[in-house]
C-alpha cells in the first residue's frame, strides 16, 4: 500500500500552450468580425472583443519571450518551455 506509482509526463504536444492562444485568439477574431459586421450585441461588445485580441497577442508575446530565455539558457526562464 505504500507503493508509489510513478505518474508519466505528458507529452509535448499536451503541453504546448500555442495551439490554445491561437485557437482562442482566432475565436475572438471570427467574433470581433461578426459583432462589427452585423452591430449585433450591446454597445460593449465590439470593445469586449478588441480585448479579447489584445489578451491573446499579449499571452503571444509572453510565451515566445520566455521561449526565447529558454534558448539563451537564462536562469529567471519558466521551465518546461522547449
Amino acid at each position: 500500500m505504500d507503493q508509489q506509482r510513478e505518474v508519466p509526463d505528458l507529452p509535448p504536444v499536451l503541453r504546448a500552450p500555442e495551439p490554445v492562444i491561437v485557437v482562442g485568439m482566432l475565436a475572438w477574431l471570427v467574433a470581433t468580425i461578426v459583432v462589427w459586421v452585423t452591430g449585433w450585441g450591446p454597445d460593449r461588445a465590439l470593445t469586449v472583443c478588441w480585448v479579447g485580441l489584445v489578451i491573446g497577442v499579449l499571452g503571444t508575446t509572453i510565451v515566445l519571450v520566455q521561449k526565447a530565455a529558454v534558448r539563451r539558457g537564462s536562469k529567471t526562464a519558466q521551465q518546461g518551455l522547449d
